[in-house]
């Protein structure tokens, strides 16, 4: 099971890695989609790490027509997240330092579904998400994606 390793710059201890979420808003821009994962059953947004020779905005793109089934366009950046004194540890004992990029992002189209790295979906109010099984570092995101700030958060 992954975990996160938290300390005093813990993260030197990892490779960096950067990594892409999205928040897509339902029509009312009142609730977020979100994913529950497959691998350890905790609610997220759609997102996954940068492959090489892709762009970031490639990276949201193609992470959410996996996870979803959806089509998107990057509408703006939300912030950039890095936190020294947090390291993620995989199972195969990969660690990594990790810098997140959350985008807001528009529906082109698509069937929104289920894949192999998800096991259910819907779109959720931030109350609704204070009382769910949530990766926490997704909640921050979420949280400034409702404050519809016009520069990009930076944390």
């Amino acid at each position: 099971m992954t975990k996160t390793i938290f300390g005093e710059r813990v993260g030197k201890l990892g490779k960096i890695a950067v990594g892409c979420s999205a928040t897509i808003f339902d029509a009312t821009k009142q609730k977020v989609l979100l994913t529950r994962r497959s691998d350890n059953g905790k609610w997220c947004l759609p997102s996954g790490q940068m492959e090489p020779g892709e762009s970031a905005a490639e990276t949201c793109v193609r992470e959410v027509m996996e996870e979803t089934g959806l089509s998107v366009q990057i509408k703006r950046l939300i912030g950039l997240y890095t936190n020294p004194n947090r390291l993620i540890e995989y199972p195969d004992g990969n660690r990594i330092h990790l810098v997140a990029l959350n985008f807001e992002a528009d529906v082109l189209g698509g069937e929104l579904t289920t894949s192999n790295e998800t096991t259910e979906f819907g779109y959720f109010s931030l109350p609704q998400i204070y009382q769910m099984d949530m990766l926490q570092v997704h909640i921050e995101r979420i949280e400034d994606a409702f404050k519809e700030q016009a520069h990009a958060f930076v944390r």
